[in-house]
């Protein structure tokens, strides 16, 4: 059962293709015009083990609100395309990444309920040219469009390239334990409800 996604969204502000593959080797093909956040969006396939391929058009001459935000959005979308109901997978997952002196953390649920926790913060307003305050917006939109009650949390750390990292690597390997398919729910949605 191939588990993969295509999402195509155009707007006034941004135009996206996003692509992926729940199943893949962590190859990744991103170009969003924000040196910082192709990098951690690379990092995030590569630790998800997902195949990603991601082609923003925002309106960088304004700023890149719209552009982090709405690759977010059409993210999320498609790894609920891709998920499929949440059948069959194992739901939950949790993990702790530490990175030099900083140590993140990730649990979520695929419940269908979005919702986001996020207790990070930041020392500097910018890594690169990148708002530092953009990251919740990516975090956000990508939790409320895939469906997904994503608690991340920043235990500790100074760098403000090691907090977000650390973060997209931690809801990564979080996702990864989720969306992996669990035999004992006999292709089934894990829910009481049998559906989600």
């Amino acid at each position: 059962m191939a588990r993969m996604a295509r999402i195509v969204r155009e707007t006034k502000e941004t135009q996206i293709k996003v692509s992926i593959d729940l199943d893949g080797t962590g190859k990744s093909t991103i170009s969003t015009g924000v040196g910082f956040f192709d990098h951690m969006l690379e990092s995030f396939a590569r630790h998800g083990g997902f195949d990603v391929e991601v082609e923003t058009k925002g309106d960088l001459h304004i700023d890149m609100h719209h552009t982090v935000e709405d690759t977010g959005i059409v993210i999320g979308q498609a790894f609920a395309k891709a998920l499929d109901g949440f059948k069959g997978i194992r739901r939950f997952g949790s993990v702790y990444i530490p990175m030099d002196e900083t140590l993140s953390r990730c649990a979520l649920d695929l419940s269908n309920r979005a919702y986001l926790i996020w207790k990070v913060e930041f020392k500097t307003p910018k890594v690169g040219d990148m708002d530092t305050e953009l990251f919740k917006e990516f975090h956000h939109a990508f939790a409320m469009n895939c469906g997904a009650c994503v608690h991340l949390e920043t235990l500790y750390g100074t760098n403000s390239h090691h907090i977000a990292e650390s973060g997209f690597k931690a809801l990564a390997r979080a996702l990864r334990q989720a969306v992996e398919l669990d035999p004992k729910t006999l292709g089934l949605a894990p829910s009481t409800k049998g559906v989600l």
